[in-house]
């Protein structure tokens, strides 16, 4: 018995070894393609960046396609618990938030923090893909999920909290929600004028609420 527990704990360790040295070479590929681009970096520099072999780099992501997938998955799940966005803590309030201005400020608080960290990241791959096929392969891919999962938030989450303006179908209040979260407008406030992380937050909720639902003016 003691040898079967003995070799159960050692998988375990290998497996959290494993784990520990997957989320370095990530966050090392994340630092790097934020610093350097998509085309300036490359597996070796990851693989000294993160303090393993550039084989052990390869035998995990295969390619730099593969690693810039992981930099998403790392950027959006987040690094301490990493879980999908509708497993997230902010999420779930969101869904159990009694009225429709609860819900938005948990939703923009939480895509709030998936957008500092992703915005950087995209800034660089949404100008790699103009010539690269690789990382527009990517950058499409993540904007698909983006797109289903604000879906998912727009008719799981708020609409049993309030209706939608007439104008607006579900498709429509999905795009919309697409571009006030988005990184385009993160970029432009944040980054490029200046703004706080929480002016953003106050500027955005109120924005979700007074285009896409009745009951709260512009």
């Amino acid at each position: 018995m003691a040898n079967v527990v003995k070799g159960a704990s050692g998988r375990a360790d290998r497996r959290e070894r494993a784990r520990a040295t997957r989320l370095r070479m990530m966050r090392a590929a994340y630092e790097l393609f934020c610093e350097r681009g998509y085309a300036g970096t490359t597996m070796a520099g990851v693989a000294e960046h993160a303090g393993v072999a550039v084989q052990t780099v390869y035998f995990t992501f295969h390619t730099k396609g593969d690693l810039l997938n992981g930099s998403y998955e790392l950027a959006v799940m987040g690094e301490t618990d990493p879980l999908p966005p509708d497993r997230q803590p902010w999420y779930l309030a969101a869904a159990a938030a009694p009225g429709l201005t609860e819900a938005v400020r948990q939703i923009v608080g939480g895509v709030g923090e998936i957008e500092r960290r992703t915005t950087p990241l995209d800034i660089v791959v949404r100008a790699a893909a103009q010539a690269d096929p690789d990382s527009a392969v990517v950058w499409q891919r993540h904007e698909q999920l983006r797109h289903d999962g604000f879906q998912r938030m727009l008719v799981e989450v708020l609409l049993p909290k309030a209706p939608l303006r007439d104008h607006l179908d579900a498709e429509q209040a999905t795009v919309l929600l697409l571009m006030l979260l988005g990184h385009g407008v993160y970029q432009a406030l944040v980054l490029d004028y200046g703004w706080t992380h929480e002016a953003w937050v106050n500027y955005v909720a109120h924005a979700i609420e007074a285009e896409l639902f009745v009951g709260r003016d512009p």
